[in-house]
């Protein structure tokens, strides 16, 4: 994605063009849109003829197949982006695809030296290059192999390939691979490059049972990745990347339809192109894919407008062991029984592979305005949302940060440019604090995103902020709001950096009742600091959560955690403890056990009780009948 690193301005004013618009969006991601890749997209030769329709767009992805010549193979994001302290202890962010990238933030090493008891001179560097000898030879099923050469199609077995894509982005999988210790892989890489050559794959796996793991976009924080250590087949991963074109764009209608593979950015990007967003917006958008999206039941930062991807999703294809599901008509809505999209939404790639989507598309938004509220604490920015979503007028994005993400939003703060700024600054915390009372041990902040027709973003502006000053609110202006919702696509890089220095974070979400909010922020986080401090952390923990999504009757959690793990024999373990037991005091607290994340592997102990026995028994008679064989055999969910 992105662009120059330059800012993107957060005024207010209207841009007619609905293309600038979109590219001014994205440059919230990054800096740099990178042209569509030539070398790493593969043309869909002997794929039957794709739906021809007015607005197609056909470009190919910025994702090139050797998805680790741009992205690290064992750390979050693009090989040219990282986070480090420089000679003079002052963070930077490397590279140029984001607004963070070049500038100075000479308050964060400050907060993560006081945070956490870590020094900037102990470190624990990542392995830099994967060693293969460390790879385990391939198990290759070898009249799968002579038919999958038959075909034409792509694939390969180099261990760096396999690695890659055996992986999420979980705490223990990050930690291990950067130790250069590499478990289970699968034996080889296939590329389809459209809808029928995942049938041809599948067909070919079920004829000699071969394990088929389906591969989009590697964000997955909940062990979906990993291969079952205990499977003797050989395993394939299915990777969706070069099915990447948007089909067809309705413009009557207002959908389009996209193969599965295509990563968030491109589909914005070219959806753009034309005038048009789906508005969906996770945290992974520049890595994820649609077909990912709908196999998790994803969520995006402005769920409130444009709707959750259930809300989203018009039709969807899958190919299966038995054949392929698809509905025989692209409608709104169906009564013909329970909606076989339920099945393939939150399937996690147990019994099959989406291969194509129809959603929902809108035109761009005219209008788009950043803000922000200081609340004087916790509890009454969380009054505040519930108010906002009492009377339905809930922006685009609204996130409540409490006071710990609050400091660690501060410290990330680039260095202010000019003694006019400096003064400013220090003239609203003087405000604040002194003026207003506010205990800086206290304060909250909520950021807020706005979109639509001029005329009603600011007069939902005005309703929002009127709300917000009921509950003692203070407006905080623009910069705030955009720093927080760019901070979103960069705060995954901090990990590798607090890995560097022997600090281990990570990020988990639930959804709970209005009512249990509250109950569930200060429980999680006590829970978290007393098993710290019982395993044996020697330096305070941190643990701290944000509101991220708000409904009628309830509201998504994320939470955060992270401490310095120097003294510790086995710090993964006591992680996992940890977090562990966080789950379990937000399922003993009446929350989900996920929000958006999903099962996977790592939570799956509690789908029973989550679902009850019957309602597993349920999703196992659907295996059983669409996957009899278990070739898609990751052992997600089940």
């Amino acid at each position: 994605m992105a662009s120059d690193g330059s800012n993107t301005s957060s005024s207010s004013s209207i841009i007619p063009d609905r293309k600038n618009i979109a590219q001014q969006r994205l440059r919230i991601i990054a800096g740099h849109l990178r042209k569509p890749d030539t070398d790493g997209g593969v043309e869909a030769l002997g794929c039957s003829a794709q739906e021809n329709r007015p607005g197609a767009a056909t470009n190919k992805t910025t994702v090139p197949r050797r998805r680790q010549e741009v992205m690290k193979w064992n750390g979050w994001g693009y090989n040219d982006s990282r986070f480090f302290f420089n000679k003079k202890g002052l963070t930077e962010l490397s590279g140029k695809r984001y607004r963070l990238s070049g500038l100075l933030m000479p308050h964060m090493s400050d907060w993560f030296t006081s945070t956490f008891g870590a020094s900037l001179q102990h470190t624990s560097l990542a392995t830099p290059t994967l060693d293969p000898s460390a790879v385990k030879p391939p198990f290759l099923n070898e009249a799968f192999m002579e038919d999958l050469k038959s075909t034409g199609l792509p694939f390969t077995t180099d261990p760096e390939d396999r690695v890659f894509r055996s992986h999420g982005h979980c705490l223990h999988e990050i930690f291990a691979l950067r130790e250069g210790k590499v478990g289970r892989v699968p034996d080889l890489v296939v590329w389809p490059n459209c809808h029928d050559d995942v049938v041809k794959i599948v067909d070919m796996a079920c004829k000699h049972n071969v394990c088929l793991m389906p591969y989009g976009g590697g964000t997955s924080v909940s062990s979906a990745l990993e291969c079952p250590p205990e499977e003797t087949r050989s395993i394939a991963s299915l990777d969706t990347s070069q099915m990447n074109r948007i089909l067809w764009i309705d413009e009557k209608n207002l959908t389009a339809h996209a193969e599965a593979g295509i990563v968030g950015q491109d589909l914005e990007r070219l959806l753009g192109e034309s005038g048009y967003c789906t508005g969906h917006e996770p945290d992974s958008m520049e890595f994820s894919s649609l077909g990912g999206w709908v196999a998790t039941r994803a969520s995006g930062m402005k769920k409130n407008v444009y709707g959750n991807i259930e809300d989203l999703l018009i039709h969807v294809k899958m190919v299966t062991p038995q054949g392929v599901v698809q509905k025989s008509c692209q409608v709104p809505r169906m009564s013909t029984g329970p909606d076989i999209h339920h099945f393939i939404l939150g399937s996690e790639g147990t019994l099959g592979v989406i291969t194509e989507v129809t959603i929902k598309i809108r035109p761009i938004p005219q209008h788009q305005k950043y803000g922000s509220v200081v609340f004087p604490n916790f509890e009454m920015g969380v009054a505040c949302l519930r108010e906002v979503a009492r009377q339905r007028c809930a922006p685009a994005s609204i996130r409540l940060m409490d006071n710990e993400q609050f400091k660690f939003g501060h410290a990330l703060k680039p260095q202010v440019s000019s003694v006019f700024m400096s003064f400013l600054e220090g003239l609203k915390k003087f405000y604040i604090t002194k003026v207003k009372g506010f205990d800086p041990e206290h304060i909250c902040v909520a950021t807020l995103l706005f979109e639509g027709d001029r005329e009603k973003v600011l007069q939902h502006e005005k309703q929002v902020y009127g709300i917000a000053a009921k509950f003692g609110g203070l407006a905080a202006g623009e910069d705030n709001g955009h720093m927080g919702y760019m901070l979103t696509y960069v705060i995954a890089y901090l990990r590798d950096l607090g890995m560097d220095h022997f600090v281990i974070a990570e990020s988990f979400e639930t959804s709970v009742p209005w009512d249990r909010v509250l109950d569930v922020c200060r429980n999680v986080k006590e829970r978290i600091t007393r098993e710290c401090k019982e395993k044996g952390v020697q330096f305070p923990a941190m643990s701290t959560c944000r509101v991220t999504q708000s409904y009628d009757s309830g509201a998504c959690i994320y939470f955060y955690f992270a401490f310095n793990y120097r003294g510790l024999s086995n710090p993964v373990h006591v992680f996992e403890h940890v977090e562990h037991c966080a789950r379990q005091e937000i399922l003993a607290n009446g929350g989900s056990l996920s929000h958006h994340h999903g099962v996977g592997k790592l939570r799956k102990a509690w789908l029973k009780e989550t679902v009850s026995e019957v309602g597993l028994g349920m999703l196992k008679s659907v295996k059983d009948y669409v996957d009899p064989e278990n070739i898609f055999g990751n052992r997600n969910l089940l």
